[in-house]
């Protein structure tokens, strides 16, 4: 599809994480010369995540790929509907359909081991533990690494995967999938599932639920070949 203005790729974070945790990708899209932006969601809610990033939209001209990792999939399901967006790109991430929340899509498959290391803190929302985040979440990244991402993570409301989305914006675009294979955040079945629901273009990449940190590369380049195909 041509365009007059090259497609800038908009990046959405995760639960229990922030925009930061794209800067390798970013570095890599940055250096292939590709628009780029990353969402700093609140994640205090669908809603609130989805305003952001509707907010990141409204301040980018011409045509944006879409990304979300993990949770950040549900956001850009519900976000994905404005006419700017002519693709989606999931990393190791959810895509609830109508009327689905992403604790319905988790509850379709047997829980990975990563659910049993999320507790409520003292205020009553969840955080994932250090030890979750060493051997469920970024097993396959430096130990100081994932300890810094357990140190910087904010909370998550518990009723926020409870939260449905109404018009799934992947029903209407074309979509694109990363299976991280030795995912024990989100279910690797689930991930492959969607892959099929979705008719999505796909890869899978030995990875934790990480891959936009323990394989960047592989991560810029899958995106950059969404950007290629829309521009």
């Amino acid at each position: 599809m041509s365009q007059n203005k090259p497609a800038t790729v908009v990046l959405v974070h995760g639960a229990w994480a922030d925009a930061s945790s794209w800067r390798e990708v970013i570095k890599r899209l940055q250096q292939a010369a590709i628009p780029v932006v990353a969402v700093q969601n609140p994640t205090s809610s669908l809603a609130d995540d989805v305003e952001a990033t509707r907010r990141t939209l409204a301040n980018v001209e011409g045509p944006v790929v879409l990304v979300g990792h993990s949770w950040g999939g549900t956001v850009i399901t519900e976000a994905g509907l404005d006419p700017k967006v002519k693709a989606l790109v999931y990393v190791a991430a959810f895509a609830p359909d109508a009327g689905q929340s992403t604790g319905d899509q988790v509850g379709l498959f047997a829980p990975p081991p990563g659910l049993s290391t999320v507790a409520p803190d003292a205020n009553g929302a969840l955080r994932m533990s250090e030890e979750g985040w060493l051997t469920n979440v970024a097993q396959d990244l430096p130990p100081e690494e994932a300890r810094v991402l357990a140190a910087v993570q904010p909370p998550l409301p518990m009723v926020t995967f409870g939260e449905k989305v109404s018009t799934p914006a992947w029903q209407s675009r074309p979509n694109w999938y990363i299976v991280a294979t030795e995912d024990r955040a989100v279910s690797v079945e689930l991930q492959r599932s969607l892959v099929t629901k979705l008719k999505a273009q796909s890869i899978e990449l030995k990875s934790s639920h990480m891959p936009l940190l323990s394989h960047p590369a592989a991560v810029a380049d899958f995106i950059a070949q969404a950007v290629a195909a829309v521009n």
